[in-house]
């Protein structure tokens, strides 16, 4: 697997109380961790159309484009963030380089304009994730080609070179998904980009056919004449143009990198009970399956995609679509993927006329909830403003509580589930500036992979195991200045690979005697 090759190691000294033992804790890897928890998705999107999240202006000169964005992930890390999902492709177009779709007018102003002076910002934001221990999914919205906050249209944009793909609907222009080259197109956007970058995600949005608008048409009449007569009507035949496209991207990442993640964040309700009897005790006004065409709960069973987020933008005592009741029912249909929850903080604090999300404890409480569910393996936030926002303190309860200690994204032992051989030779010293550790890199797994970072581990007979530090970039080398003088500690360092499989552990132990700088 691909190395970078700048070195950096970033130490997360924790406080654990209470945590006393009298016995000398286990070593394996699986008991290093907080209150016996290690894996959970914690992301957070980033949205660009319309300047949303990032950047906060059009034609921002670029070094302050950079400045605001590692701000950004610099404050998603303290609240304790390990994933970004960033919009990259909002309409199509581009916040990146090398592609054949023009570049965002929420970036430069203008679509089609490049970046003055020029850099590729796609690389310059997955430099800055990896090397802060920060996965990098690009976001791509799949069904504009422009959107009606669109100022700007290049000459070059792909709707107004094949406009016989795309129709209006409602002020935008959209993808007609019935053209089976269009969905060759879209396939070969997205195929691009994780050929040409180092993501760790492709991450799709709720938007493939469009939410129904009163008075609004879908015009693919035409193309459903023509490749729609073995269906039995024509909402199936959407389905199954989606169905078709989602499968296509899924084969064609996996041929591409098969380590790179595929994951949907569809609206949150499937379907209502009363127009399926397997369908939620919900009374949605649109749902993902009838409206949108996104059969996503069929996507999971036919393993075409990694990972589900359903936006579940729902108070706990909203009476029509219930947080619990619609989260509960998506817990069977994991079929052994992942099940993230998407929440919505930006309705925290605002006029919403649900007045549920004035109370402060609204998102604890649905984290609670969703910590009681070991279905469920994380949560995504709409979206990062709104997060840092932090009205109501609702970010201080991440930081402070339920995201406290560090912890690393779940496995997908489906993509990869051999673990990277144990680090050698780990040597750690007392010194006045703090007990150094370093140690050999992992020689090569059997499957060929490398140790993608490294994870420091510590305890003692009054400390139980918690993580310190996760060194990213292939750094071998980290220093403990949290360790006390009179006080005898082991230490643990493992390695993981690019999916998180985890090593088992190298130990050493050293009595930690000298004063501190």
């Amino acid at each position: 697997m691909k190395k970078h090759l700048a070195w950096l190691c970033l130490l997360l000294f924790l406080v654990l109380e209470g945590c006393k033992s009298s016995k000398k804790p286990r070593t394996t890897p699986r008991d290093f961790g907080p209150m016996g928890m290690k894996r959970e998705m914690r992301a957070v999107w980033i949205a660009t159309v319309d300047n949303i999240d990032w950047p906060s202006r059009k034609n921002l000169p670029p070094a302050e484009q950079r400045e605001e964005f590692i701000r950004l992930i610099e404050t998603h890390k303290r609240m304790g963030i390990n994933a970004v999902f960033v919009q990259v492709r909002a309409a199509a177009d581009a916040f990146y380089a090398r592609g054949e779709e023009p570049w965002s007018e929420w970036l430069t102003g203008k679509q089609g304009k490049a970046p003055e002076p020029f850099y590729d910002p796609l690389d310059f934001m997955i430099e800055e994730c990896h090397r802060r221990g920060i996965e990098f999914h690009a976001w791509l919205n799949l069904n504009r080609t422009a959107h009606r906050a669109s100022k700007s249209i290049s000459n070059d944009n792909v709707g107004r070179k094949r406009p016989e793909w795309v129709f209006d609907y409602d002020g935008y222009k959209l993808f007609n998904f019935g053209l089976p080259e269009v969905r060759d197109y879209i396939t070969s956007v997205t195929t691009n980009i994780v050929h040409e970058y180092d993501v760790d995600g492709i991450h799709f949005d709720d938007y493939f056919y469009p939410y129904t608008v009163t008075g609004q048409t879908l015009k693919d009449e035409e193309a459903y004449q023509q490749y729609g007569s073995r269906f039995r009507n024509k909402n199936d035949w959407r389905r199954d143009n989606v169905d078709k496209l989602i499968k296509q991207i899924s084969d064609a990442i996996t041929a591409e990198k098969p380590y790179v993640k595929f994951g949907v964040s569809p609206f949150g309700v499937w379907r209502n009970r009363k127009d399926d009897p397997s369908g939620s005790a919900t009374e949605a006004g649109q749902t993902s399956y009838d409206n949108l065409y996104a059969d996503t709960k069929k996507w999971m069973k036919a393993g075409w995609i990694d990972y589900l987020v359903p936006q579940i933008y729902f108070s706990t005592k909203f009476d029509k679509v219930p947080f619990k009741i619609v989260t509960s029912w998506w817990l069977p249909y994991t079929y052994g993927r992942h099940l993230y929850i998407g929440q919505g903080p930006y309705r925290i604090g605002t006029e919403d006329k649900d007045r549920t999300w004035a109370n402060p404890s609204e998102l604890p409480n649905q984290m609670r909830f969703i910590r009681l569910n070991p279905e469920i393996l994380g949560s995504v936030f709409f979206s990062s403003k709104s997060l840092i926002g932090n009205k109501l303190g609702h970010a201080d309860s991440l930081r402070t509580n339920f995201y406290k200690d560090p912890v690393f994204p779940p496995t997908m032992p489906w993509k990869d589930h051999t673990a990277p051989l144990t680090p050698k030779n780990l040597q750690v010293k007392d010194t006045r500036d703090g007990v150094e550790l370093r140690w050999a890199a992992s020689e090569a797994a059997r499957d060929g992979s490398l140790a993608h970072y490294y994870a420091v581990y510590r305890y003692s007979d009054s400390e139980a195991p918690r993580l310190l530090a996760g060194c990213y970039e292939g750094q071998t080398r980290a220093l403990d200045k949290s360790a006390k003088r009179g006080r005898r500690y082991t230490y643990a360092v493992t390695a993981l690979d690019r999916l998180h499989n985890e090593s088992e552990p190298v130990l050493a132990t050293v009595y930690a005697r000298l004063a501190r700088k």
